[in-house]
């Protein structure tokens, strides 16, 4: 909104409805002249024109009346929802108040425009492309349409285009593949299509990437034209050119450039946008990441080598600069002066004042220092450009003479000129300048670097630069900025400009970076060249003083890297702008007129936080996050939108307070800007040249006669369009993409965006100008003189007044309001380019992840909260007092405070609270979008939930925000209440006060009379005062109950801690309601973390009972000092936790009421050893009890059972420093923690093993020692020696029966038998092995004696332990887990019980432990053991046998079933017993008789869990059926070695299978010891036999031959026999039989056999083609020579264990005859003879 001179007025403030429906805004307007507001009022369809009260005759004359009011037009609002149209384009030129825009009707919404220069291009939806202006390229078709008249771009039909591109006379469009297509003008190339001048029609542009093979299509996201290039950005984020120029950024001086290369200067770094002026290119590029940045810098410059730093020694001065200059970026002509575009006039001098006039075509350079060394201007120059806008408004770049249609214009400048200096004497007395100087990290450096040198001089020259600065910040005068009265004294010298500029391309890593510490984002310095004080005793002792004190660390304002949260769902906002091309207009801000041949990083503008870069012909466009223009190059026209000098570096255009930019286009002489006013309809401005219908079609370049605007105008038809989404620029044309409001939804979208810029400005506001000047004030310190003569004062530092605790949440609090600020800039930029792309609810980053803003909101709470606490916004008024005045109005603005007198503190507070309120913003809005859809649509949905999160944290943060206030005024007035010892320490940030009895209204029971007992609750802790000491109960471990009232009139409160239990009373029962409400809900908030980062919301009437927790007891006698973290129950360790002693022991496990209890990993260190003992196991009670592992310090190893903290059951001990070479093993039965019971001691060092009985840790009764020599003994020990009768046997069959008294020594009778049977008979003296002294008789056996005589054989195991006492502890604890207390004795219903339970609490263990867990398959199988088989009572069927059989198959091999566990202890001791040195042949009866006794217990178990199983030897008769069922029965019984009137039980056909597999190792090897020289002979004749041809072999056994095969089958053929076959006949029998060595168990081999027979029978019969029956002297040969080829090397061990192991029942029947068959051929190979 304008009045008559172009001026902006302040903006809409309220919109209403006056009594007649109409429309009514009402606007405070500043007037120009008298700087006087003046209200206007505008009515529907009528215009209200008030005059403000400037002068008498402004008033009485109604010319002067409307060149200084408002102009406004007001549509319906009704109006503007009818059409219910989006994406409607609106076209126009120029300014004035007689232009009306036209709207372009097209069929399809708009997405997009571009502008040419005498030419448009249209994307609408659809993906289709119109263009409409001059197309000089269509030759013979269409070459000029109107703007109203688009004409579809036919050759684009079947491509889905998603975004277009127009240069000065070509087009672009991409489509949705990322292909390319060009057409219009390409005399530079700048279509990328070769051999062609122009390009009539969209055309295929290849975009390929060389370096691969076969060259890689580029996929290309945007396109950007210019004059003579083209630029695209690919989906890499790379930059890709063509055309012609150095705008092209390549390295060459050949153009055109026909096909697309890549600008190889961008490579690398994260491209966000590109845009084209005529002949200048810019990059917005997303800042390289913290680790790229900080990389060391480079002292030479890459491409001339030349140092980039120098450093001059004076007389009085160390002079360090970095302006180094590099010609090799500029085109340089043959004479070494820097080209110029052909046309442009040379840059002229810059003004040397503010009020000096600019010349025509001034172009503006560097400021420049005293001694003529150039100053590059950096953000400060920026921060100031309002104010210098403000003082140079007089002053205009453009040609020509300026023709004002308004009457007095000179005057007008005049008074403005005269304002303007007026203002500037003022503004120098009063402006604090921000932004001081202060050095890069590659500066610091060479500082550091030539410390050898200065010595003294630069620590002096630093203290120096700190104090310089911290005066820069105060006086502003002192120190000078260039541009200012009193800054730099001199003008700026004349020359050539390649002499007065220096060039920064080399120097990109030096540039600020926005993601740098907060003082260098705004200290950049006033100058690339610093002149420092250099003498030692020019510094003053104060200041060398504070030099050694400490600093508050730097934070940070801007989040390095932004919030790791967000990621990529948000803009990023550390950018930086990059530009390259011609510079003779100063387009490309780098503060010269020269041109670069590749891309430079602006980099005053890199901390600015720029989303979005334009160009427009000779000017450049930045729009930052905060709304700010920056506008740099030709101001011919007034388009950059201001008037201050130099164009050549970016300045923020001039709009009023309060305008919010956020969207920008630029044309060749205009620019236009997309703004928020105060109300959420956006507002059009427009700055440069007035175009004039008449001279519309006048050439560019002839300005003569145009207006042209010094500041940004509004323009009056902007309310008419619509909402505008969108606007774009081009040569002298204006486009407005604009939507009517459909049911509210387009206008609440745009509320929804303008209100977060809005907020995002205010966060910024007070982060510049609070925040930041009160982080500068704990950084530095500043000393000043009130004035000469006086005394000095010192300011008080920041952390000295704060103290360091509140330094750090002060630290702590400018970190978290960053990210908030961060965090809120971002979505600002996401809501924006919603509103410019889609529109749509879906693309909401706050309801698609709201807990990245509520998180941020919450941390950022908590931290002013904290802040609050501590008193640290107290503490800080004194310094901000001093700093912003004892008028603090800025803080009042920003703070939103009416108050009057209200003090500095309450101010601060009401400040840093102020994000709190839009969190009722954002639910206000997302609820007035909801409004606009259906209640049952998606959309609908997540805006409600959206809304209702958001307003459940504000209430949550009111509440929070209450409690912070009444803890800081508790703390505030402590002292008063009570002196008690200590008690301060228990102020802590995070720790809030819920109440307090100080008014007596809770006391502690059975109290003394004259105790004192105050009790405070915190959120976290309940402290327990007394006169002079105080107890914390934190809140986590506290337990409340109410004491029931009806016997006793006191109101009581039960509180039980983890080691205390005491009382409360109350005075009322109202409050003791209230302290019992307020505790429980405290420790809910405690155990939940609620009051740190929950909502607060869905509290609960009582804390849950069971709860997890960490505390640290300090009077329990067991624990004291121990802390204990995990799950409680009500006062009591109840669950998983783990427990730490000081002393390093560590328990990790579960607990029962306080007490370890169940599995648990137990530390405990080793002062002796340094080592840790360390038992993973079972606990009782406190105690280890059960099955458990304990690692000793020492390297032993226990595994087994314990009880009372002792081994007791059976375990197995493993001695020595490493397992896997123990020196000894014993395994056994432990009581009381020593060997008792019996065992089996393995002496590897010794080499002997010892199997017997235990008492004490000592061999006691009888026993069976075995060695590695082969020397076994059986008998009595005593006292752990060899003492009593016993039987000693070597290795070559000596024996000696009789009386020992040590270890392998004889004493007292016995009788002595050789290995050939002579005998010694008397009484035995001497160790075995070195020499017996014999008193007695020697035997010879008489040689005529029988065999029977002879022999002497000793029945060994006579004198060994009992097969059924052996690991009677494994029995015993199966039993116990079955709940019996001896074996048999207890319940079958509890013992399926205690099954149940052990196998879910294993199934538990093993899911919280991942290491530990179990497959699906395998939690399936413990599900299915949880249940009883036999689930009915009664006799036992085949069906119930078979699921008993099955179920003991499953529960066998499950180690956590009781009886899979006692298998798994079983398989361990047996192996233990006989591998290694138990390998003794004289031990397989023992072996064998072992599993037997294992059969017959294990028997037992079983038929207590089934009861209605048969005993031993019972029979299951068979189920009645039909007689084929019952011959197949028949059949299958005889295969399971089963009589055929039923199935007979037995321990051995129901258990063996599952047993024997497991043993069958150790126990094979022992029949193989024991039937060494018999298998040995029989293996010798097997060998010497199989020599034999097949028709020989038979021959010589003695088979009929009826009986042999005439033919065999060879490979599915068969073939006649002839003498020469072997190994043909009878093949499928001895394949057959060969598979007896792979079968474990007895009825498995026997089953071998009898299929060995039917194979045989097979063969005969087909051969003999004829029904038969053998008989015994038929089938035996046949059987041997069957038995011969098969080869079967042990076959003795086999007939052997088949023999020991057969089930009884089946001995006598046909599986019997045929064993007997086998055993007889075998006895016949050993005694056959070959001759």
């Amino acid at each position: 909104m304008l009045c008559d001179h172009h001026m902006t007025i302040q903006n809409i403030l309220h919109v209403s409805l006056c009594p007649h429906k109409a429309l009514v805004v009402s606007l405070a307007s500043y007037c120009i002249f008298c700087s006087r507001a003046c209200l206007i009022g505008v009515v529907k369809k009528q215009c209200l024109l008030y005059l403000c009260g400037c002068s008498e005759s402004l008033r009485n004359d109604l010319s002067m009346c409307l060149s200084v009011c408002l102009l406004l037009y007001v549509f319906s609002s009704s109006g503007e929802d009818s059409s219910g149209e989006r994406g409607s384009l609106h076209t126009w030129k120029g300014y004035s108040c007689s232009v009306t825009p036209e709207r372009v009707l097209l069929s399809r919404p708009v997405l997009q425009a571009a502008l040419g220069t005498r030419h448009g291009v249209l994307l609408v939806e659809g993906g289709q492309v119109y263009s409409f202006g001059e197309f000089p390229w269509k030759q013979s078709q269409v070459s000029e349409v109107g703007p109203l008249k688009p004409v579809l771009e036919s050759a684009l039909s079947g491509q889905r285009v998603v975004a277009v591109a127009a240069g000065s006379f070509h087009s672009g469009a991409v489509t949705e593949d990322g292909g390319v297509h060009m057409w219009g003008e390409n005399s530079f190339g700048q279509c990328g299509l070769s051999s062609l001048t122009v390009v009539p029609n969209p055309t295929p542009v290849a975009v390929l990437d060389p370096d691969t093979s076969p060259p890689h299509t580029i996929r290309v996201l945007e396109l950007a034209c210019g004059e003579q290039h083209s630029l695209a950005l690919s989906a890499q984020h790379e930059v890709w050119a063509w055309g012609s120029g150095c705008q092209l950024g390549l390295v060459t001086t050949i153009f055109p450039i026909w096909k697309p290369q890549k600008v190889e200067h961008l490579a690398g770094r994260h491209v966000l946008q590109v845009a084209c002026g005529a002949f200048h290119s810019l990059a917005l590029v997303r800042c390289l990441p913290p680790q790229e940045a900080r990389r060391p810098l480079p002292d030479k410059c890459g491409q001339c080598n030349q140092l980039l730093y120098t450093m001059t020694d004076k007389e009085d001065h160390v002079i360090i600069s970095d302006s180094h200059y590099c010609p090799l970026g500029v085109e340089l002509l043959a004479d070494g002066e820097a080209r110029l575009e052909p046309g442009r006039s040379p840059p002229l001098r810059l003004q040397s004042s503010p009020s000096e006039p600019l010349s025509s075509h001034t172009s503006a350079s560097a400021p420049v220092a005293q001694n003529g060394e150039v100053l590059t201007t950096t953000d400060s120059d920026i921060s100031a450009a309002g104010t210098d806008s403000d003082r140079t408004v007089g002053g205009v770049g453009g040609a020509g003479s300026q023709s004002s249609p308004y009457p007095d214009d000179q005057a007008v400048k005049e008074y403005l000129k005269k304002l303007s200096d007026t203002s500037l004497v003022e503004e120098t007395a009063k402006t604090t300048i921000a932004g001081a100087m202060t050095t890069s990290s590659a500066l610091n450096s060479l500082v550091s670097s030539c410390a050898s040198a200065v010595a003294e001089r630069v620590v002096s020259t630093c203290e120096a630069l700190s104090l310089k600065k911290r005066i820069n910040c105060y006086y502003p005068g002192v120190g000078g900025v260039a541009g200012a009265p009193g800054g730099v004294p001199g003008g700026f010298p004349v020359g050539p400009a390649e002499e007065r500029v220096r060039l920064e391309e080399s120097m990109q890593g030096k540039k600020s970076c926005s993601t740098g510490d907060i003082r260098e984002e705004e200290a950049e310095g006033l100058s690339r060249r610093l002149s420092l004080p250099g003498l030692l005793s020019q510094v003053s002792p104060r200041l060398l003083r504070r030099a050694s004190r400490p600093r508050v660390q730097a934070v940070p304002l801007t989040p390095v890297g932004g919030l790791p949260e967000a990621g990529e769902l948000l803009p990023s906002l550390q950018t930086e702008v990059w530009s390259w091309g011609r510079g003779e207009e100063g387009q490309l801000g780098h503060g010269d007129n020269l041109p670069r041949l590749q891309p430079l990083c602006i980099k005053c503008l890199s901390s600015k936080e720029v989303v979005l870069v334009a160009a427009g012909a000779h000017h450049s466009l930045a729009l930052t996050t905060q709304s700010q223009v920056f506008s740099w190059g030709s101001n011919s026209s007034g388009q950059l939108g201001h008037m201050a000098c130099p164009t050549t570096i970016p300045r923020l255009a001039k709009l009023s307070e309060g305008i919010r930019v956020w969207d920008v286009g630029a044309g060749a002489q205009h620019t236009l800007l997309l703004a928020d006013g105060d109300c959420y309809q956006p507002i059009l401005y427009y700055s440069g040249q007035q175009v004039r219908e008449a001279a519309q079609d006048a050439p560019q370049d002839q300005t003569e006669g145009y207006s042209y605007t010094q500041q940004p105008v509004l323009l009056p038809f902007c309310m008419n369009l619509g909402y505008v989404s969108g606007v774009f620029a081009g040569g002298q044309s204006c486009v407005a993409l604009a939507d009517r409001n459909v049911t509210g939804f387009i206008a609440s979208l745009h509320e929804l965006a303008a209100a977060e810029r809005k907020f995002y400005c205010k966060l910024s506001s007070v982060k510049n100008h609070i925040l930041r000047p009160l982080l500068d004030l704990g950084e530095n310190y500043c000393s000043r003189y009130s004035s000469a003569g006086q005394r000095p004062w010192v300011r008080e530092s920041l952390g000295t007044a704060l103290g360091p605790a509140s330094t750090v949440l002060l630290q702590s609090l400018a970190r978290c309001y960053s990210r908030l600020c961060h965090l809120t800039g971002q979505h600002s930029a996401s809501l924006t380019a919603n509103l410019r792309r889609r529109r749509e609810v879906k693309s909401l980053v706050m309801l698609e992840h709201a807990s990245i803003f509520l998180d941020t909101y919450n941390e950022y709470c908590c931290s002013v909260g904290n802040f609050l606490v501590m008193g640290g916004f107290q503490a800080l008024a004194k310094p901000s007092l001093e700093f912003f005045g004892k008028c603090p109005e800025l803080l009042q603005r920003l703070a939103e405070s009416s108050e009057e007198n209200i003090p500095l503190s309450d101010l601060l507070v009401a400040l840093f609270y102020l994000p709190m309120r839009h969190l009722h913003e954002y639910g206000r809005l997302l609820l007035k979008l909801g409004t606009c859809f259906e209640v049952n649509s998606v959309d609908y949905q997540k805006l409600q939930d959206g809304c209702s999160k958001f307003e459940a944290l504000a209430l949550h943060l009111k509440r929070r925000r209450k409690e912070a206030e009444y803890t800081y005024h508790f703390w505030k007035s402590f002292p008063g209440k009570m002196t008690v010892s200590g008690l301060d320490s228990l102020r802590k940030p995070p720790r809030r006060l819920i109440c307090e009895s100080s008014n007596k209204a809770l006391t502690l029971q059975n109290s003394g009379r004259f105790s004192v007992n105050w009790f405070i609750l915190f959120n976290d802790a309940l402290v327990h005062a007394q006169f002079s000491t105080h107890h914390v109960f934190p809140l986590a471990t506290l337990w409340v109950e109410p004491i029931p009232e009806e016997n006793t009139d006191l109101y009581g409160l039960k509180v039980i801690s983890p080691e205390e239990t005491f009382t409360l009373l109350a005075c009322s029962s109202m409050e003791k309601a209230k302290w019992l409400r307020s505790i429980n809900q405290a420790v809910d908030q405690a155990m939940s973390g609620a009051g740190q980062s929950g909502s607060g919301a869905g509290q609960r009437a009582e804390p849950p009972i069971s709860r997890t927790a960490c505390y640290t007891f300090y009077k329990d006698s067991r624990l004291k000092e121990a802390t204990y973290e995990g799950r409680w129950l009500a006062g009591k360790p109840n669950g998983r936790g783990t427990v730490k002693w000081l002393d390093g022991r560590i328990y990790t496990g579960t607990f029962k009421n306080g007490l370890e209890d169940g599995f648990g990993d137990y530390v405990m260190p080793s002062k002796t050893l340094n080592l840790n003992d360390h038992y993973q196991g079972h606990w009782k009670e406190g105690k280890m009890h059960g099955i458990g592992t304990y690692k000793y310090a020492t390297g032993e190893l226990y595994e087994g059972s314990f009880q009372d903290n002792m081994r007791h059951g059976h375990g197995m001990l493993r001695s020595g420093t490493l397992n896997s070479s123990s020196p000894s093993v014993f395994i056994g039965q432990w009581v009381h923690d020593k060997k008792t019971g019996y065992g089996v001691f393995d002496d590897i060092t010794r080499g002997e093993k010892y199997m017997g009985m235990w008492q004490d840790d000592q061999r006691q009764g009888t026993g069976i020692i075995v060695t590695q020599f082969g020397l076994y003994y059986e008998g009595a020990f005593n006292n752990n020696k060899m003492q009593g009768t016993g039987v000693l046997l070597s290795e070559d069959n000596t024996t000696y029966e009789g009386e020992f008294s040590e270890d392998w020594t004889l004493n007292g009778k016995g009788v002595l038998t050789m290995a050939n049977g002579d005998y010694f008979e008397g009484t035995f003296t001497g160790e075995w092995g070195s020499g017996l002294k014999v008193t007695g008789s020697f035997f010879k056996p008489n040689l005529y004696d029988s065999d029977g005589d002879k022999a002497r054989a000793v029945k060994l195991g006579r004198l060994a332990v009992r097969p059924e006492e052996k690991w009677r502890a494994v029995f015993e604890e199966c039993w116990m887990r079955l709940g019996c207390e001896a074996p048999g004795q207890g319940e079958n219903q509890r013992a399926w019980e205690n099954i149940a339970v052990a196998l879910t609490t294993s199934r538990r263990q093993h899911r919280d432990c991942p290491e530990m867990n179990l497959s699906q398959s395998h939690n399936r199988t413990l599900e299915s053991l949880e249940f009883n088989p036999q689930q009915h009572v009664g006799p036992v069927t085949m069906e119930k046998y078979d699921r008993i059989r099955h179920y003991l198959i499953k529960a066998c091999d499950t180690p956590l079933h009781p009886l899979g566990r006692l298998m798994e202890t079983l398989v361990a001791v047996y192996r233990m017993t006989y591998v290694g040195v138990g390998a003794n042949r004289r031990l397989l009866l023992q072996a064998v008789n072992e599993i037997m006794s294992y059969l017959a217990r294990i028997f037992q178990l079983v038929r207590f869990l089934f009861p209605d199983l048969p005993e031993e030897g019972g029979v299951i008769p068979e189920p009645s059926s039909d007689p084929q069922d019952k011959k197949d029965s028949n059949c299958a019984d005889t295969q399971l070695e089963s009589p055929k009137p039923g199935r007979v039980v037995s321990s051995s056909s129901l258990l063996l299978p599952v047993l024997l597999p497991l043993l069958y190792p150790p126990l094979f090897t022992l029949y193989a010891l024991e039937k060494e020289r018999e298998d040995d002979v029989y293996w010798e004749c097997v060998l010497r036999l199989n020599k034999q041809p097949d028709m020989a072999l038979l021959a010589f056994l003695g088979v009929q031959h009826k009986f042999w095969p005439v033919s065999v089958p060879v490979l599915g053929e068969r073939t006649e026999v002839v003498s020469s076959t072997k190994d043909a006949c009878f093949a499928s029998a001895t394949e057959t039989l060969q598979q007896i060595s792979t079968t474990f168990t007895p009825s498995d081999k026997l089953q071998v056999i009898q299929l060995t027979f039917e194979e045989i029978t097979k063969e005969v019969v087909s051969s003999l083609e004829d029904s038969f029956l053998w008989s015994m002297d038929d089938l035996f040969p046949v059987f041997l020579y069957v038995v011969l080829r098969a080869r079967i090397r042990n076959l003795g061990s086999e007939v052997s264990l088949i023999e020991d192991l057969m089930d009884p029942c089946v001995q006598h029947g046909e599986h019997g005859i045929m064993f007997t068959t086998l055993k007889a051929c075998y006895y016949q190979i050993q005694h056959e003879k070959t001759t």
